[in-house]
């Protein structure tokens, strides 16, 4: 991809402010005091592994999690129309609204998103007529929406159904579906997951030209940092349920502080390294029922073998605080003091 993905857009203000966020199923809080900001008009990559609570932080910013049996700690304020909407409180009435016109997602997997008994029109014209009524031929509107997520003659494909078109063609439609109804925030949960690099390069493009193009403002759930280090502008990093580590994109790939995303940066594989094992973390994530009552990384964290037996107890058994350092660089790690000095949250 071109480096001019890279481009920062910044506007200096917050759309989503996401406070201490828990989400708790049967008595486990799978999700717990997550916390993260995203500002208008940039790309904020929230990255981890599979399970640690990505997606489903993401469908709680518009209530998609439902509840019971999910139960909800914590603010999600979102800004639109020139006003904050606490999202865990305002009518579902309102929520609707919210839901697509103002908060969109692409969800990965296609295949399995899109209706197979309808057809492209007909799902994207669905996408017009409850965000936006006023456009008079839904039609020529729903060609333009192909257009602009760069599908070959459009109007050909209007009588498509999903099985008639590529996997990339199906993503591609997903995102035409999310622009109909002209979002300020688009959520994009694993965009190019069972894509080929090569159709992966291109979705990740059209994304960026489309931030560019309408200012708008992207969430990108991945677990890729190739992806992340070459498109998003800030990244929050999740363990097992945890916020571990934020800050900028070109900080946090230049000195990650949190052990675990030291860690996960050293696992990528490099061109030229020699062709040794690949270096993985050890021990597998703990399951919501067993998680330490301290550190959720304890027990995988190579840190922990350089600490007197004072420190690793502390490290099991007490929950880290936050560290901030000036420039904004968070860090929930109980040796991470050094970056605020000393002063944690």
């Amino acid at each position: 991809m071109q480096n001019a993905l890279k481009v920062i857009y910044s506007s200096g203000m917050n759309i989503l402010e996401v406070k201490n966020l828990s989400i708790g199923f049967g008595g486990a809080e799978v999700v717990k005091d997550v916390s993260f900001d995203v500002e208008k008009g940039r790309i904020m990559a929230l990255v981890g592994e599979s399970g640690c609570g990505k997606s489903l932080s993401c469908l709680a910013l518009t209530r998609l999690v439902q509840s019971p049996p999910a139960v909800f700690g914590g603010v999600i304020r979102f800004f639109s129309c020139g006003e904050w909407h606490s999202m865990l409180e305002i009518p579902e009435r309102k929520l609707r609204a919210l839901r697509g016109g103002g908060i969109a997602y692409i969800f990965q997997e296609p295949s399995s998103s899109l209706n197979p008994v309808l057809t492209v029109f007909e799902q994207i014209a669905e996408a017009l007529r409850l965000h936006r009524p006023e456009v008079e031929d839904f039609a020529a509107e729903t060609v333009e929406l192909l257009r602009q997520v760069g599908i070959p003659a459009p109007e050909t494909r209007l009588k498509a159904y999903p099985h008639e078109l590529s996997g990339g063609m199906q993503q591609r439609v997903m995102i035409a579906m999310a622009l109909a109804c002209s979002p300020e925030l688009l959520v994009a949960d694993e965009p190019t997951t069972a894509l080929d690099v090569t159709i992966q390069a291109q979705i990740l493009e059209l994304l960026s030209d489309l931030r560019a193009k309408h200012n708008m403002t992207i969430i990108l759930v991945t677990h890729n940092l190739g992806i992340v280090a070459e498109l998003a502008d800030a990244v929050t990093v999740m363990y097992a349920g945890n916020v571990v580590e934020s800050a900028s994109s070109a900080e946090l790939f230049a000195c990650p502080r949190h052990p675990y995303t030291a860690a996960l940066l050293n696992a990528v594989p490099k061109l030229g390294g020699g062709g040794g094992r690949l270096v993985t973390i050890p021990g597998a994530v703990p399951s919501p029922e067993n998680f330490p009552a301290g550190c959720r990384f304890f027990g995988r964290c190579l840190k922990c073998g350089e600490l007197t037996a004072a420190e690793r107890k502390m490290c099991e058994n007490v929950p880290p605080p936050v560290f901030e350092s000036p420039s904004g660089h968070r860090v929930r790690c109980h040796f991470a003091g050094d970056i605020a000095g000393g002063d944690g949250k």
